[in-house]
């Protein structure tokens, strides 16, 4: 009797060392995943505030929309008319 009384003791012992044990170790590891993933929401969330005010400070820039009339020119037009002219020319 007074052996299983010594097991039941160490048993609750254990167990009361193995929920203490697993109650710190699973605050410790949610705590870290749940930061990184706080940090990672919070760098997408600037991220994307950045790209708003970018986007709107473009807008800012050209209210009207103008677009460039040259954009998508080549370096020197008369080459294409060059070429058409006298194709046997370097």
């Amino acid at each position: 009797m007074n052996m299983s009384k010594n097991a039941l003791v160490a048993g609750v012992v254990a167990l009361l060392v193995g929920i203490a044990l697993g109650y710190w170790l699973g605050n410790s590891q949610g705590y870290a995943n749940g930061y990184d993933k706080a940090v990672a929401d919070a760098q997408t969330t600037q991220e994307a505030l950045a790209q708003k005010a970018a986007e709107e400070a473009a807008k800012a820039a050209n209210p009207f929309k103008a677009v460039n009339p040259l954009e998508g020119v080549t370096a020197n037009p008369f080459e294409d008319a060059q070429k058409a002219l006298n194709p046997f020319a370097k």
